[in-house]
C-alpha cells in the first residue's frame, strides 16, 4: 500500500509540474513546434513517466533534471523573442523549394527532401503541377507553405466588388442551456430580446444546447432534442429582429459613451429607432410578433 501511495503522490506532483511548465511554454500547437522543442517535449515526458513509475529513482534528482529540461527551452524562447539572429540559429530559416515554377534541387538535397516527397506535399494542397507554383518554402516546423501563380489563384469577392462590408464575428449566447450575458452584450442585444426570440419559437433557454447570433442579427439554434423541429422565421420577422438589434446597440452605446454629446446623440437615435419600430410593427406579419 505504501508503494502505491508513493506512486500516486509522485504522479500527482509530476502532473502538476507538467501543467505548470506547459502554461509557461505557451500555446504552440504540435505542428508549430521547432525540432528542438519537439525533442525537449519527448524527453520531459519520458522523465516524468520514469519518475512516476520507478520508486527507486531519487525524486530530488529526477525533479532537478525535469526542471532543467523544462526551463532551458523557456529561456531559449525568451532569447529568441529578443534576437532574430539567435532565433535563426536555434530554429533555423525557411528553405525555398520552388521559385517561379522551378524546383531548387540544391535546397531539396540540403533538407534531405526527395522530389517524390515534394510532390506528395503539393498534392496534399491540391496542387498537381509544379509550374503552377510561384513560391514554396519549407518552414522550420516542417510545414510546406505555397503561393500559387496569380493566374492560378482562386477568384475572391474583393477582386469583384469594392467596399465590401467586413464579416462580423458570431456570438455564442447559449451553451448547454446556459445563457451567456457577456456574449449577448457583445452581440448588441439583451436577455429580454433573446427571451422573446425563444418564445416566438415556443422554446426556453433550457431546451437549447447551442445558440449563436451572427453579424446580421439572426439567431441559429441547436436543441438538446434533435427530433424537435424549430419553426422557421419569415423575412418580416428577420427585419424586425434586425431593427431591434440596431436599437439595442444604439441604447448600449448611449450608456457606455464617455463624451456627453456622443451619449446624447446615441440616446436620440435609439429613441428614434424605438419609435420607428412601434410605427412599423403593425405592418409585420403576426408570426413576427
Amino acid at each position: 500500500m505504501n508503494g502505491i501511495m508513493a506512486t500516486v503522490v509522485r504522479s500527482i506532483f509530476i502532473i502538476m509540474g507538467l501543467f505548470l511548465i506547459t502554461k509557461l511554454l505557451g500555446k504552440k500547437q504540435l505542428s508549430k513546434l521547432s525540432f528542438f522543442e519537439y525533442i525537449v517535449g519527448i524527453t520531459v515526458g519520458d522523465i516524468a513517466g520514469t519518475l512516476s513509475m520507478d520508486p527507486e529513482l531519487s525524486l530530488r534528482d529526477g525533479l532537478t533534471a525535469f526542471l532543467i529540461w523544462a526551463f532551458v527551452p523557456l529561456v531559449i524562447s525568451l532569447l529568441s523573442l529578443k534576437s532574430k539572429a539567435f532565433r535563426d540559429f536555434v530554429e533555423g530559416k525557411p528553405t525555398t523549394f520552388i521559385e517561379k515554377g522551378k524546383i531548387l534541387e540544391d535546397n531539396l538535397k540540403k533538407e534531405k527532401y526527395s522530389a517524390d516527397e515534394l510532390m506528395e506535399q503539393l498534392r496534399k494542397k491540391d496542387i498537381f503541377r509544379v509550374a503552377d507554383v510561384e513560391f514554396a518554402s519549407l518552414d522550420s516546423n516542417g510545414e510546406l507553405n505555397i503561393i500559387l501563380k496569380r493566374a492560378k489563384q482562386p477568384l475572391t469577392a474583393g477582386e469583384l466588388f469594392n467596399n465590401l462590408p467586413e464579416a462580423g464575428v458570431p456570438h455564442a449566447v447559449i451553451m448547454d442551456g446556459t445563457v451567456y450575458y457577456d456574449a449577448l452584450k457583445n452581440a448588441g442585444v439583451n436577455w429580454k430580446w433573446l427571451k422573446e426570440e425563444l418564445a416566438k419559437r415556443h422554446l426556453t433557454a433550457e431546451q437549447v444546447f447551442f445558440a449563436q447570433i451572427d453579424e446580421q442579427g439572426q439567431i441559429k439554434l441547436d436543441l438538446f432534442n434533435d427530433l424537435l423541429e424549430i419553426p422557421e422565421m419569415n423575412k418580416d420577422g428577420h427585419l424586425l429582429i434586425l431593427m431591434k438589434k440596431i436599437q439595442g446597440e444604439l441604447e448600449w452605446n448611449s450608456l457606455t459613451a464617455e463624451e456627453p454629446a456622443l451619449k446624447a446623440a446615441y440616446k436620440e437615435y435609439s429613441s428614434r429607432m424605438q419609435n420607428l419600430i412601434k410605427k412599423t410593427k403593425p405592418y409585420f406579419s403576426l408570426d413576427s410578433e
